[in-house]
């Protein structure tokens, strides 16, 4: 049976890799903090020593994992850069044959964000060992999670909507399902890539604004839209990290949002068979459950 590790598989994209993989019937080893004793797992924590014994008999690495939490340049790259480059080392001395290095669309040169700074750096390392480097733009699909599923949620609750400026800032997309086809056909069989860093995306580019527009529209609702300073806004949060608070969305990310890329890279895409459908969830239909607890989003 062909083998995968995973790291970062409670994350969104690493979770929708996971189940891909899994369902095309390879043995997917989960690299995570904390692995459940009935799971095929392995304790890892990214900036630790891992052993290339731990990933014996792996085919093919696909490195998801990132920690958002750390605010300062020198933790970012301890931990994140140099954790990556350890898993790496370890992952070829183990005999590795393949290994995949998710970044994203905010890494390019001239990048402000530190997010996307750091990812630079992690595609440098990947490039040293040999890995195909992805830059997924938003990733989205029938599970509400990550940035997207923040956004939908965001969309749902308000009547009235903060917006950072005109929401005249980029986004592309891709269906999760693009996303995982691809990776996981690129590790079984190896598609012509001259590329070793592609963009996962679908080319046509998506306003802020129209974006919560049209998931407005899907819910059936019409939104009202206050814009605010994106420096204030940015001042506001940043204020609110430095007192140690715990925030749903980051300083760091709209620094992301505001200077974008604004000319990815699509040109390898054709030659690697890599194609990704236009942006559509009109015939996604979330289903809100309220709990006790908490509130928990799922699709139907």
């Amino acid at each position: 049976m062909k083998k995968v590790a995973i790291t970062g598989s409670s994350g969104y994209v690493g979770s929708c890799l996971k189940n891909h993989f899994s369902l095309r019937g390879w043995d997917v080893l989960e690299l995570t903090r904390r692995p459940l004793p009935v799971s095929k797992g392995v304790q890892f924590t990214l900036g630790q020593h891992i052993a290339a014994e731990s990933l014996a008999g792996v085919q093919v690495l696909v490195h998801c994992a990132y920690d958002m939490k750390l605010l300062r340049w020198s933790e970012i790259c301890a931990l994140n850069v140099e954790g990556t480059r350890k898993l790496f080392r370890a992952a070829r001395e183990a005999g590795v044959q393949k290994i995949v290095c998710i970044s994203s669309i905010s890494a390019y040169e001239g990048c402000r964000s530190l997010y996307g700074k750091a990812k630079l750096e992690i595609e440098k390392v990947a490039l040293e060992h040999e890995a195909m480097v992805v830059r997924p733009g938003l990733v989205y699909g029938p599970g509400p999670g990550g940035m997207f599923g923040k956004l939908y949620e965001q969309v749902r609750k308000s009547k009235i909507l903060p917006l950072i400026g005109d929401g005249s800032q980029i986004q592309f997309l891709v269906h999760e399902q693009d996303l995982s086809h691809w990776i996981e056909r690129w590790a079984a069989e190896d598609p012509v890539a001259a590329a070793r860093v592609l963009t996962l995306a679908n080319p046509q580019p998506w306003p802020f604004k129209k974006l919560l527009v049209k998931i407005a529209r899907v819910q059936g609702r019409k939104l009202m839209f206050l814009p605010l300073p994106w420096r204030l806004v940015w001042a506001g949060l940043r204020a609110a990290e430095l007192c140690g608070l715990k925030l749903n969305f980051r300083s760091d990310s709209l620094v992301s949002l505001i200077y974008q890329n604004p000319a990815p890279d699509f040109s390898g895409n054709v030659e690697a068979g890599l194609v990704c459908r236009p942006f559509d969830i009109s015939n996604l239909n979330y289903r809100i459950e309220i709990q006790p607890s908490h509130t928990q989003v799922k699709a139907v």
